[in-house]
C-alpha cells in the first residue's frame, strides 16, 4: 500500500514515527511519503516538507502567514496527486488537515485521522464536517469516542501514544554527569514549548522563577531548530542550564516542573513529575479563545482525568507570585504533591489500552483490506 502522511508539527512528528514503524509490521510492502520531520523520516518516510516550515502558533500567526500556508496547501495537494496514495493519514494538525481532508474526499483518496482535532474543546459543530470527511477516525483520549457518538460517529480509540513513548524511552544513563548536573539535588524542568510564539511569552516568566529559587537547579528543554536568541533571558544564570532534544531524560532525573500547556504536560505526568502548567496567548486571541472553548481545563491531565489534578496558571494568573507559590507547594515532599501523584496514577490507568500505534496499524491496516 502507498501510504501518505501529514504531521505539522514536533508531537506529530514523533507519534507518525513510532505509526510507521507499526504500519511497516502489518504491510511489509509499505511506501510512505508525506509533511512530518525527523521522526517520521527515520522510520522510512520520504519527506517532502518539514513540519518546521508549517509551526505557526496562534489565530493573529495564522492569519500573518496566510499566504505561506496557502503556499504549502498547495504543494501538499500537488504532492499527493503526483504520489498517488491508496490511503492519506492525517496526525492532528487540524487547520491544514482539514483543507486536506476535502481535497482528499473530492478527489477519491481514503482518508484516515490519526489523532484527532480537539472539536470537543470548541466548535463542536465541525465534528459533522470531519464525519463527512473522514473515513476513519483513531481517537488518542478515552473521552472522544463518546463525544464522537452524540454526532451518531462510531469511531476507535486506539490508546494514547505519548504512553507509548514513554513506556520506550530508555534513559541515558550519563545524563547527569553528562550535562554537569548536580547528583542528588532538585531539578525543575522547564518546557517551554517548541515554537517561537511559546517561547516569546513563556520564557521571560520562566526566567524570574528560577531567579526567585537559586536553591534549585533549573533545566531548560531546549530545541535545535530554534534560534539562540529565544532563549536569552537565562543567560548569565548559574542556576539554570539548557539542554537540546533531551526532554524524556531530562523528565526522568526531575523533581518538579514549568510547562506550557500542550503534549508536554501528559508527558511529564506520565513521568510521574509534579508540574505547574502556564499558558499565555494574545490579548485578541485570549478573548476570541474564552468566547468559544467550551471545555473547563487546558492541559491534557486534567481533561483526561476530568478534574483538576495539576494547577493551571493561564493569562494574568501566569505571574511570578503564583508560580513561586506553586512550585514551593509541588517541589517539597507531601499531602499536596501526593495528590497531584495519585491523580497521575489515575491517569495512566485510563490511558493504558495497549500500544496506540500498535492498535492504530492493526486496524488502519485491516479497514484497508477490506476496501
Amino acid at each position: 500500500m502507498r501510504y501518505y502522511l501529514i504531521a505539522g508539527e514536533r508531537s506529530g512528528d514523533l507519534h507518525g514515527g513510532n505509526l510507521l514503524r507499526s504500519l511497516s509490521r502489518y504491510d511489509t510492502e509499505m511506501t510512505a511519503r508525506g509533511f512530518g520531520g525527523d521522526d517520521m523520516k527515520a522510520a522510512g518516510m520520504e519527506l517532502a516538507v518539514h513540519y518546521n516550515q508549517l509551526a505557526f502558533m496562534g489565530f493573529v500567526a495564522v492569519i500573518a502567514n496566510l499566504r505561506r500556508i496557502g503556499s504549502l496547501i498547495r504543494q501538499c495537494k500537488q504532492d499527493i496527486t503526483q504520489f498517488k496514495p491508496d490511503v492519506i493519514i492525517l496526525i492532528d494538525y487540524a487547520g491544514f488537515n482539514m483543507r486536506i481532508a476535502k481535497f482528499a474526499k473530492a478527489s477519491g483518496v481514503r482518508v484516515f485521522y490519526y489523532i484527532s482535532p480537539k472539536v470537543w474543546a470548541w466548535n463542536t459543530g465541525r465534528a459533522w464536517k470531519l464525519k463527512a470527511l473522514v473515513d476513519r477516525m483513531f481517537c488518542i483520549l478515552p473521552f472522544e469516542k463518546d463525544f464522537f457518538r452524540k454526532f451518531d460517529w462510531d469511531v476507535d480509540y486506539v490508546g494514547n501514544p505519548v504512553l507509548d513513548s514513554v513506556r520506550q524511552f530508555h534513559r541515558d544513563p550519563e545524563f547527569v554527569n553528562g550535562n554537569q548536573l548536580q547528583p542528588g539535588g532538585k531539578i525543575v524542568a522547564l518546557l517551554p514549548g517548541s515554537r517561537k510564539m511559546e517561547l516569546t511569552r513563556m520564557i521571560p516568566m520562566m526566567a524570574q522563577v528560577a531567579r526567585d529559587h537559586p536553591q534549585y537547579q533549573f533545566v531548560v528543554a531546549a530545541v535545535r531548530t530554534l534560534p539562540d536568541s529565544l532563549y536569552a533571558p537565562f543567560r548569565g544564570m548559574v542556576n539554570v542550564k539548557l539542554i537540546f532534544d533531551s526532554t524524556y531524560d531530562l523528565l526522568s532525573v526531575s523533581t518538579a516542573a514549568i510547562v506550557t500547556s500542550g503534549t508536554a504536560t501528559l508527558e511529564t505526568a506520565l513521568f510521574g513529575v509534579p508540574q505547574a502548567v502556564i499558558y499565555r496567548a494574545g490579548y485578541l486571541e485570549m478573548k476570541l479563545l474564552r468566547f468559544l472553548v467550551k471545555v473547563k481545563f487546558i492541559s491534557l491531565p486534567n481533561l483526561v482525568a476530568d478534574e483538576l489534578v495539576i494547577r493551571e496558571f493561564i493569562q494574568e494568573d501566569m505571574n511570578s507570585a503564583n508560580l513561586n507559590a506553586e512550585l514551593d507547594r509541588i517541589i517539597e515532599l507531601g499531602p499536596y504533591r501526593d495528590k497531584m501523584l495519585a491523580g497521575y496514577k489515575k491517569i495512566r490507568q485510563l490511558l493504558d489500552t495497549g500500544s496506540a500505534s500498535e492498535n492504530a496499524a492493526r486496524l488502519m491496516t485491516g479497514y484497508l483490506k477490506k476496501k
